[in-house]
């Protein structure tokens, strides 16, 4: 018998405000803060873009920073709390599931904006949880039918090992997972080349093509 496809009746931004400086600071190296910034918005914008083409009927921003002209209508935008990672990872979760009942809940953040419909078919049938690896070692999104405040303690945060971490901790707590496709985070300027190449279309690789000295066919 074949189950009915459960796509993510909320899907959830962690994002922060794309303001010189303060975002993708490890493209310093390539790039001017300015420029940095520039890609971050192009990548935010991407991000956006996917997220309203799902059929969530929740789409929220929980942002670190204040909303911009980036922001289209449609979008419920709450401020992230102060702390780490997996504080903010959690009280995302919380907000939509437990307050919303939006349920379940997917939530991106902003350093795959190559991730275009593959939001679009994530699937939470014969799932607790939904889980997309990134190739640094990370992860690019995560899923939950319910929050729970043990889904995030003890993983490590931002290391080569968080999305091992957070795959053992979901299995460990019972859950059963469904994998995403494995993407790139943009951080190091070969990230963002590699990411543009792989995604012409996309607002990030336009971005890219305008700001980067590079010989590659546009």
């Amino acid at each position: 018998m074949t189950v009915p496809a459960e796509p993510a009746r909320a899907v959830v931004l962690l994002a922060k405000a794309p303001v010189a400086g303060r975002v993708k600071t490890r493209l310093h190296s390539a790039f001017s803060p300015l420029d940095a910034a520039t890609l971050a918005q192009a990548a935010l914008e991407d991000t956006l873009v996917a997220m309203s083409s799902t059929s969530a009927t929740h789409r929220v921003v929980a942002l670190d920073g204040e909303p911009g002209p980036w922001l289209p209508p449609g979008f419920d935008v709450v401020a992230q709390p102060t702390g780490g990672l997996g504080l903010r990872l959690a009280a995302a979760f919380r907000g939509v599931l437990e307050r919303a009942g939006h349920s379940p809940a997917l939530l991106v953040g902003m350093d795959t904006p190559q991730l275009g419909g593959h939001l679009a078919r994530v699937d939470f049938a014969d799932a607790d949880a939904v889980l997309g690896l990134t190739d640094d070692g990370g992860y690019w999104a995560i899923g939950l039918r319910e929050a729970d405040e043990r889904v995030f303690e003890g993983v490590p945060m931002s290391t080569a090992r968080t999305g091992a971490a957070q795959l053992r901790r979901l299995r460990d707590l019972g859950l059963r997972v469904r994998l995403l496709p494995r993407l790139r985070d943009v951080d190091e300027p070969a990230d963002a080349r590699a990411v543009a190449l792989g995604a012409p279309a996309t607002r990030f690789a336009a971005a890219w093509r305008r700001l980067a000295d590079d010989p590659a066919p546009r």
